[in-house]
């Protein structure tokens, strides 16, 4: 203890789950995503169901727990097996691009600190592009 009575020890480190502002924040940066997911032509018929609000909320509790946020994802789904869970999708360059469009203007929208933008949207990216299972362009093959 210091003089003030305080401990000595360093305060524990915040996630980036609770310094962008915890649940409120990755429920507004998933749905800012799927405002542009709604109209695309590339990547609105690679969500199957009619209403997109179960691959919201998925989407958001995966964010949430990656940053240290509840376990509640791995609760309910089990690991995340994330190429596993999109293998039956297309993701080629386009796709990963127009994902990546949309996430990007997702995250410009929640104006967090630029350290904070940083280190979530390199994620993303990194994730993005781990993501992509075709590498051959269809328009090409025609």
């Amino acid at each position: 203890m210091n003089p003030a009575g305080e401990s000595d020890r360093p305060a524990a480190s915040m996630t980036l789950f609770e310094a962008v502002g915890g649940e409120p924040t990755f429920r507004r940066l998933v749905d800012e995503f799927y405002v542009g997911v709604a109209t695309d032509p590339l990547l609105r018929p690679m969500y199957p169901e009619e209403d997109l609000g179960p691959a919201s909320d998925r989407l958001t509790l995966f964010l949430m727990q990656y940053w240290g946020g509840p376990n509640t994802y791995s609760a309910q789904r089990g690991h995340p097996r994330l190429r596993m869970r999109h293998a039956p999708f297309r993701i080629g360059v386009a796709e990963r691009d127009a994902w990546l469009r949309h996430m990007r203007q997702a995250v410009d929208r929640l104006d967090l600190e630029p350290q904070l933008a940083v280190a979530l949207w390199d994620y993303l990216e990194r994730a993005a592009y781990f993501m992509v299972n075709a590498m051959e362009d269809p328009a090409e093959r025609a």
